[in-house]
């Protein structure tokens, strides 16, 4: 009997409840977020040099904004480049309070898309409890999917991520955000965590994948966890080494998926071929720099993490803000969470408890609910094409990709698309990952169909500028090579939506190596 399960499941159902009562006050929270950052960093070395004492004094005592506004003045905005080569390289080399008080024990390595290097983003042991906190919170949220049964919270949690191997370098460790946070899982969730500790250390992901594969007998598994690409290439594994069906021929009880850094659009047609039975799918949103949002709710988009040690700004993502090729310009316009609209696109700039200020993470997300501060992901300031004002976001081409996957009947698994010259005027190009047989014409004319019933500068733009689409089809294997080839292989890894520059030579080169 799941006498665990119930009492978990009751407990979990009553906080849920609880927590319904409490009305979400996104201003309120987000400025009792940014007055704890200021306060405990104001005598670091970042701190003193913009002068938080100043800014700490206006977010206690002045009213209305006046703190926003002497924090947007004295505070310069950061990418990573720039905060890593004038403040966080101190840190790594052992420094204590440069952006944050004390000495940073942990970066984390990130991976993302293929088109970038590595980045050392400063955990502290603050980000760690916030992101220790938040994940409680979301897991007293599965109260409100109601058709969870009781004795699916004694099942196993499958969480299919990079090593968790740490490397330890001089005074601190460096690795994956999930070896870091892996360290510090609950005594209690230690039983039901997948694949353990031994096998999720792996760095090769090869052995990790048989490893898994061939323990999946021994497990009970009620939820997966991880990017949809990885897990689409375990499972088809494993129904292949056990002749299956469907994966819930060897796990009956497999009920919920969370994933997150991509839109699941592009994988879902290709994961529900592999499941026997309804799924339930839950979004995450957790980066190196700290776990900004969760699904909360059935049918719910993210909601924003607004009292857990970080302070939101949000930049409109236009080209008064932004040039062509995703830059940010001097002195953009700037706002906090009460002064967004919905449905308008917004880059993402944080404040955290691990020292990153004013940073700008690189993602664009759309508020869905302003009152609940729910938002959507809908793509990367650098994936975005727009060579002649047809703005095509990342977000049109995975809707685009899911409808033509539907109608065509195709399992799709990767896709990309680089802007091209076409003389006089430009072109887009796609490359479309699939096994299916398909024809690239027919592929391509429903592909521009879709974009342009989405899109309606794109449309505009189609009969003047963008004079022509193109599609080449390739084996999925292709795109998987291409990944390891750059040493982005498994993990938290994503294959990038858009081509630019110097990556998109290569990927040419690399196909054209490869015979395509």
């Amino acid at each position: 009997m799941a006498v665990l399960g119930r009492l978990l499941k009751g407990s979990i159902k009553f906080t849920s409840r609880i927590q319904e009562i409490r009305k979400i006050k996104p201003f309120k929270w987000q400025k009792k977020a940014f007055t704890k950052l200021i306060s405990k960093a104001r005598y670091t070395q970042f701190g003193e040099a913009f002068n938080f004492e100043e800014i700490l004094s206006s977010s206690i005592f002045e009213k209305d904004k006046e703190f926003y506004e002497k924090f947007k003045k004295l505070v310069p905005i950061y990418d990573y480049t720039k905060i890593y080569k004038e403040w966080w390289y101190r840190a790594r080399l052992g420094e204590k309070n440069v952006c944050w008080p004390g000495k940073v024990k942990y970066f984390a390595l990130s991976s993302g898309t293929s088109d970038a290097a590595s980045k050392a983003i400063p955990v502290t042991k603050d980000m760690i409890k916030a992101i220790q906190r938040t994940s409680i919170n979301q897991i007293i949220t599965l109260g409100k999917y109601t058709e969870l049964p009781a004795d699916i919270y004694e099942k196993g949690y499958l969480m299919l991520g990079g090593s968790t191997a740490l490397n330890e370098v001089d005074s601190h460790y460096e690795g994956d955000l999930s070896g870091i946070t892996t360290g510090t899982i609950p005594i209690w969730f230690q039983n039901f965590y997948k694949p353990g500790q031994k096998i999720a250390a792996l760095k090769n992901w090869e052995n990790k994948l048989e490893d898994i594969t061939a323990n999946a007998p021994n497990w009970d598994i009620g939820f997966l966890a991880g990017v949809p690409a990885w897990h689409t290439i375990l499972l088809e594994r494993i129904i292949k080494r056990y002749n299956l069906e469907t994966i819930h021929d060897i796990w009956p009880n497999l009920t919920a998926f969370a994933w997150g850094g991509v839109s699941l659009d592009p994988y879902k047609q290709g994961l529900e071929k592999l499941f026997g039975k309804p799924v339930i799918y839950i979004e995450t949103y957790m980066a190196s720099e700290g776990f900004l949002a969760y699904q909360d709710r059935p049918d719910g988009n993210l909601r924003l993490v607004l009292n857990r040690g970080i302070f939101f700004e949000f930049i409109p993502f236009n080209e008064i803000n932004f040039d062509e090729d995703g830059n940010l310009v001097e002195n953009p316009e700037t706002l906090m969470i009460d002064e967004v609209e919905e449905d308008i696109d917004y880059a993402l700039l944080i404040s955290t408890c691990a020292g990153a200020w004013r940073y700008l993470i690189g993602d664009t997300v759309k508020f869905t609910d302003k009152n609940l501060a729910e938002i959507k992901i809908t793509g990367r300031t650098k994936h975005y094409l727009s060579l002649c004002g047809e703005h095509l976001s990342v977000d049109n081409m995975n809707h685009a990709i899911e409808l033509v996957s539907k109608d065509l009947g195709l399992d799709i698994r990767e896709f990309t698309v680089a802007g091209i010259k076409h003389p006089p005027l430009f072109a887009h190009q796609w490359y479309i990952a699939t096994d299916s047989k398909v024809d690239e014409k027919q592929l391509c004319e429903l592909i521009d169909k879709k974009i342009c019933e989405l899109n309606d500068d794109y449309a505009v733009e189609r009969r003047h500028a963008l004079k022509n689409i193109f599609v080449k089809v390739l084996p999925t294997q292709t795109f998987y090579d291409w990944m390891k080839l750059r040493g982005k292989e498994g993990g938290q890894s994503k294959f990038p939506r858009v081509l630019k520059g110097k990556v998109n030579e290569d990927w040419e080169a690399f196909l054209k190596e490869s015979g395509y």
